[in-house]
């Protein structure tokens, strides 16, 4: 059989950076760290069950589990305090074609996930949710789903396609500030542009992997056509009411012999949108705005490493940022920006333990909320937010997060009821909310 050039097993990887899974994962599919060992210096808790997972290893399949739990409390501010306990599990496996003995430069895909997501999400006042982990793969409640079954095949070192069901989070990648919050900041705008909420998480679609000079490392593009539509816990085939196009490039850097990457993305929708965004309609309690047909969404990231310890390994300190721009409908969220700063690796005898520090400012398109008798009122402004944390590797399979949040939240009052029965804006106001919190994984 001719052997696939190495350049596509790379590309395929780097390429879940963008579309197929989170940039953690996609490091260990690059070069999977063996699963053998003792204890406390193997790479999973369970290891390589008795050498069946190196075997399948070797043979170009993977399977990755963990399971992320966290308690949070706004101890100050926001609509209500308390603390609050969820977590979710979540398990990818990735098959490489030639590696198993089939055809070259086929990589298939696959993504289960669940939760108990209890979360303090809604007590905050704000839209972007400080607890990233609850949200997937549905919020509230208890969910099991399959929010990622992809295909994808590359014809050449320079080009593939990949079809399927697809887990959207994984877009916007960052090396200091992304994910679905299990192993870096908890709060979502501080892990995505919020504007990106506009599209759904979880839908069917397919595209193209540009390589424009044979290297992922240097520079990879992807290309999507989605549904508009699309949750985890569906298949999406009967929900078609619009579609949506991506386009993203990634570049690496080197300034001053260091590290880094620039991005550039941008998302157009043609569906007719009635309401705001599933995920932040239940945030401000499910109020509809107008109806909006057509969408857009312009966004760009990058990450610099000031220092680093290690360079193949990603491992030093550096900056990261945001800034994004959209229509303001149905996700309110007009005009973007975070900044911030993040590590990993900086202590010699701690090599896995990594930290960040970010702010994030939002500015809100407002919109009106009609109310009997009261009239037309405003409920949004602008929101910030300011988040640290300091990921513990205990071991390499357990890590404990502490995390801290102050957030300006964006509603302005809380919905109350009158005298009459009737829905109104309270007139005390949501101050700024403290949140703490603590979060440990366990990589399986």
């Amino acid at each position: 059989m001719r052997k696939w050039p190495t350049i596509a097993v790379g590309a395929l990887a780097l390429l879940g950076v963008s579309i197929l899974t989170t940039p953690v994962r996609v490091a260990e599919a690059a070069s999977p760290e063996p699963y053998s060992g003792d204890l406390l210096t193997r790479s999973t808790l369970t290891g390589d069950w008795g050498g069946v997972r190196n075997d399948a290893l070797a043979k170009g399949v993977t399977f990755d589990a963990s399971v992320t739990e966290i308690e949070q409390g706004v101890v100050s501010g926001g609509k209500n305090g308390g603390w609050e306990y969820g977590g979710r599990g979540n398990l990818i496996t990735n098959v490489d074609t030639q590696k198993l003995g089939l055809w070259p430069g086929g990589f298939l895909t696959v993504e289960l996930e669940g939760n108990w997501a209890d979360s303090v999400n809604a007590k905050t006042g704000a839209l972007s949710p400080v607890n990233t982990n609850a949200l997937f793969p549905l919020p509230g409640g208890e969910n099991v789903a399959l929010p990622q079954l992809t295909f994808a095949q590359f014809v050449s070192p320079y080009a593939g396609v990949v079809a399927g069901k697809f887990d959207t989070l994984a877009g916007d990648p960052n090396a200091f500030a992304h994910g679905k919050g299990d192993a870096q900041f908890l709060n979502v705008s501080l892990n995505v542009d919020p504007a990106l909420l506009v599209v759904p998480y979880s839908p069917l679609g397919a595209g193209a992997i540009v390589l424009p000079t044979q290297d992922p490392n240097q520079a990879i593009v992807k290309l999507l056509v989605l549904s508009a539509n699309g949750k985890a816990s569906t298949a999406g085939f009967d929900d078609f009411h619009g579609a949506l196009f991506d386009a993203e490039g990634r570049v690496r850097t080197n300034f001053l012999d260091l590290g880094g990457h620039q991005l550039l993305g941008g998302v157009y929708a043609n569906k007719k949108y009635t309401s705001l965004d599933q995920r932040l309609s239940s945030v401000i309690e499910g109020q509809a705005l107008a109806t909006k047909r057509d969408t857009w969404v312009v966004y760009y990231n990058f990450d610099q490493f000031l220092y680093e310890t290690d360079k193949h390994a990603e491992k030093g300190v550096g900056v990261f940022g945001r800034f994004g721009a959209s229509a303001g409908q149905p996700v309110p969220v007009q005009y973007f920006y975070s900044l911030g700063i993040g590590g990993k690796g900086l202590i010699p005898t701690r090599d896995r333990d990594q930290f960040g520090i970010g702010y994030f400012y939002s500015s809100i398109r407002n919109p009106t909320l009609e109310l009997p008798i009261r009239g037309t009122q405003s409920f949004l402004r602008d929101e910030w937010g300011f988040e640290a944390y300091y990921n513990v590797a205990l071991t390499p399979w357990l890590l404990v997060t502490p995390d801290v949040q102050v957030v300006g939240p964006s509603q302005k009052h809380p919905l109350g009821h009158d005298s009459h029965g009737l829905r109104v804006l309270a007139p005390e106001n949501i101050g700024t909310a403290t949140v703490l919190g603590l979060r440990w994984q366990v990589v399986f």
